[in-house]
């Protein structure tokens, strides 16, 4: 909203040193700090790369049942063209 991007801040307390360790190691691999190391980890468990996105999803189905463009322009006919109205409150 507005533009201002919230940034989030978090501690993580009692890591055992040979995590630490290991975390540090794997972050110089990367060259990255270990900061920016825990940041990809927890983007990757979160995000990970093989999740499906429902833009791929959608269109890996549209093709194997075969859909066209064809198919689609039956919807530009039949589809309302009026302008939105706003939402009243009273």
């Amino acid at each position: 909203m507005g533009g201002v991007n919230v940034v989030a801040m978090m501690t993580v307390r009692n890591i055992p040193d040979e995590i630490h360790n290991a975390l540090k190691v794997r972050a110089k691999l990367h060259n990255r700090s270990t900061e920016a190391e825990v940041r990809a980890i927890l983007e990757e468990a979160i995000r990970p790369e093989s999740r499906i996105r429902m833009g791929d999803a959608l269109a890996s189905l549209g093709r194997e049942i075969g859909l066209t463009n064809d198919d689609f322009a039956v919807f530009d006919q039949v589809r309302d063209k009026a302008p939105a109205e706003p939402v009243r409150f009273e």
